[in-house]
């Protein structure tokens, strides 16, 4: 199962939020995992990419992932790699058309840009730490140096986990607060004393607002709520269960190259 954004449903452009449904994995992992960081086997990996890809009419050989580090490093792609020399970062930008960008995430939110009159587009990976590290920003500016103008590129933030369901302690708001305290309406009590939720789409969408992205677009979808359709690092924690699968968020330019 693929879901769309209407913010990047423009012409030389394909793109997919993945979500955990339509692949060959099993236990934990079912379906559709496309995490190689994941312990499932590798060989369910590997046809659950292809199968994405399928999706997206590309070959899965032309699909760049990153080793994610929940940094701020953006790498400009030309062609794609082997899959044991994946670059660390956690954002891409590309003008070569047929190359697709792939990020992977179970809780963070994956976010994919498209600039359909400089022809770039740009997937990067951002959880709370990449966002406060500004990879939202850094990915922007990366597609700028490929020609972009800010007010054209258009931004979909995929499914992540949302406000009710990302409890955290009062370190981790007294973090925010201390960086900009205006970071404050990111948070609000939650039942247990002293506790807070959390509003990762919604400190992702200012991030992307900052760096003046032209059109935003949230899907608004609970990868921790929704238990049949996404994979969630944190449900996954709580559960006690071993591992989790991973969704792929793509995107790519096909037909004509570069102007």
């Amino acid at each position: 199962m693929m879901i769309r954004a209407t913010a990047l449903t423009v012409p030389h452009v394909v793109h997919g939020f993945f979500t955990r449904q339509g692949g060959v994995s099993t236990g934990v992992y079912a379906s559709l995992n496309c995490g190689p960081g994941s312990d499932d086997a590798p060989q369910h990996v590997a046809e659950n990419r292809r199968l994405a890809m399928e999706l997206l009419g590309m070959p899965e050989s032309m699909l760049c992932t990153v080793h994610q580090v929940h940094g701020d490093d953006v790498v400009f792609v030309t062609k794609p790699w082997a899959a044991g020399n994946r670059p660390k970062a956690d954002a891409m930008v590309t003008r070569a058309p047929g190359v697709a960008l792939g990020v992977l995430a179970a809780d963070c939110a994956p976010v994919l840009f498209a600039d359909p009159i400089a022809r770039v587009v740009g997937a990067c990976h951002s959880g709370w730490q990449g966002a406060f590290k500004g990879v939202v920003q850094a990915t922007v500016q990366a597609m700028v140096r490929l020609g972009s103008r800010p007010a054209s590129i258009r931004a979909a933030i995929g499914p992540c986990i949302a406000q009710p369901s990302y409890e955290v302690g009062p370190e981790f708001r007294a973090r925010f607060i201390l960086k900009d305290d205006t970071f404050h309406r990111f948070f609000m009590p939650s039942s247990r004393p002293g506790h807070f939720l959390f509003d990762l789409p919604g400190f992702v969408e200012t991030r992307l607002r900052e760096a003046e992205v032209g059109v935003i677009e949230r899907l608004d979808r609970d990868t921790y709520a929704e238990a049949d359709t996404f994979f969630s690092f944190r449900r996954t924690t709580h559960r006690g269960e071993p591992d989790y699968g991973r969704q792929l968020s793509a995107i790519a330019l096909v037909g004509r190259g570069p102007a």
